[in-house]
């Protein structure tokens, strides 16, 4: 097994006020030439928008665009029509293809919407652009794990170009759970949203990462209650 850790306060950060960000990989001003990508994995961005702001209309292409609310709203609206708000319990993804236009604001003027955004590089180029959101009970992933991501559109959660799974999970204090990694040529990319965990003799906390590889599978066994995000992704760029 090869491992690195990357702990929370090694983040690139950003405060513009309305806008207060974490990116755990080279992102905007914040450049690391040691932390580019893990595997297929592009941006993993912590973000918080203050009370009624927002991004405003901008592009993407080539790149599949992932959205995890944490708390509070986000209203997303693009190029294709779509207008729609996702919270907490949901999962949004565009496969943004030849091209797209959308734009993201905290739907509520008297409270902070927090969320993570990732990109994951596709294995297909200029797909047609398509935006998908399911929502998944919380319930269905204390001491378990909940797929919320696949490669499949006809497997659980909603699926992207790229042979990734996403899944989350609410592991209580004490209990373990052992995650087994899809693919021989993946890798995993743990980022503990809350708590405090064990991963195979390594203490990590709130926000801090542990990317995992050459390996079939790994344990963890939660410390304090936690919330994981688990990124089973490709270690190669196609």
């Amino acid at each position: 097994m090869n491992k690195v850790i990357h702990k929370s306060n090694s983040r690139g950060h950003a405060d513009h006020g309305w806008l207060n960000t974490w990116h755990s990989f080279s992102f905007a001003n914040y450049y690391n030439p040691e932390r580019m990508h893990f595997g297929v994995l592009r941006v993993l961005n912590d973000d918080t928008v203050a009370p009624g702001m927002g991004f405003g209309q901008h592009p993407h292409d080539n790149m599949e665009i992932i959205s995890i609310p944490l708390s509070g709203d986000l209203e997303h609206q693009d190029n294709m029509g779509n207008k729609q708000v996702i919270k907490e319990g949901d999962v949004q993804v565009m496969s943004a293809g030849t091209g797209i236009m959308h734009s993201e604001k905290n739907k509520n003027n008297d409270q902070q919407v927090k969320f993570l955004q990732i990109w994951v590089f596709p294995n297909k180029k200029n797909v047609e652009p398509r935006y998908d959101q399911q929502s998944f009970k919380k319930e269905n992933r204390i001491n378990k794990w909940q797929q919320v991501l696949s490669p499949d559109k006809d497997d659980e959660g909603v699926w992207i170009h790229q042979d990734a799974w996403f899944s989350l999970s609410t592991l209580e204090k004490g209990r373990d759970l052992s995650y087994e990694i899809k693919r021989k040529e993946n890798g995993a990319y743990l980022f503990l949203l809350e708590g405090e965990l064990e991963i195979d003799g390594e203490n990590i906390k709130k926000r801090d990462a542990v990317g995992i590889w050459d390996t079939e599978k790994f344990n963890v066994k939660a410390s304090q209650d936690s919330e994981i995000l688990v990124m089973d992704i490709p270690m190669k760029i196609s």
